[in-house]
């Protein structure tokens, strides 16, 4: 008779989550893991044959969750009311970018498995990618969006503006607002 496994693959991957965010990928070890879900090593061992296994079936959970949501929001309407559902998704799921920055860590050498889910994350972000391109388009074809601007550029300042901290407390209405408006409109005062 098989033994019942003593965690489920949400409170395994919620773990994962938190200390690859707050310690990084060298931090990351299944002794600490287990310490925090509370079981041993070797529960872990069972189902994964390294860190490395782990961290790239929970970026797997992580990417595909995220654009399931995303393929879930209203894609109906004009570019800037599309525009600000999608950065307000984006900001529930703030440290999005952050967590998928570890699949560069993973080593080459990787186990086939590994390899396998590095392959499909690279999928997911041509996913993800072909997503914001279609409203981006979408921007050009109503005329909000600059047409000589490079798609390239417009999704980097969208997800590095999303990335920085708000370090003074400004309260989170306010400052999506805020980025909101300097995505859309910049900062400089036209006169």
């Amino acid at each position: 008779m098989a033994r019942e496994r003593k965690f489920t693959d949400e409170e395994l991957f919620n773990a994962t989550k938190a200390m690859i965010i707050n310690e990084g990928y060298e931090s990351f070890s299944f002794s600490r893991l287990a310490a925090i879900l509370n079981v041993s090593r070797g529960s872990i061992y069972k189902y994964y044959e390294n860190k490395d296994e782990l961290i790239s079936e929970f970026l797997m959970y992580e990417m595909n969750r995220f654009l399931t949501e995303m393929n879930a929001l209203n894609k109906k309407g004009d570019f800037q009311t599309q525009f600000d559902l999608l950065i307000d998704f984006i900001f529930q799921h703030n440290n999005i970018h952050q967590v998928l920055e570890i699949i560069n860590q993973i080593p080459s050498n990787a186990t086939k498995r590994v390899e396998g889910n590095k392959v499909k994350l690279g999928e997911y972000h041509v996913d993800m990618y072909q997503q914001f391109q279609g409203l981006i388009d979408l921007g050009r074809k109503e005329k909000k969006i600059k047409s000589h601007l490079p798609t390239a550029v417009i999704l980097g300042m969208v997800f590095q503006t999303i990335a920085i901290p708000n370090h003074f407390g400004i309260s989170q209405d306010e400052w999506i607002a805020s980025i909101k408006e300097i995505l859309c409109h910049g900062m400089f005062q036209i006169e």
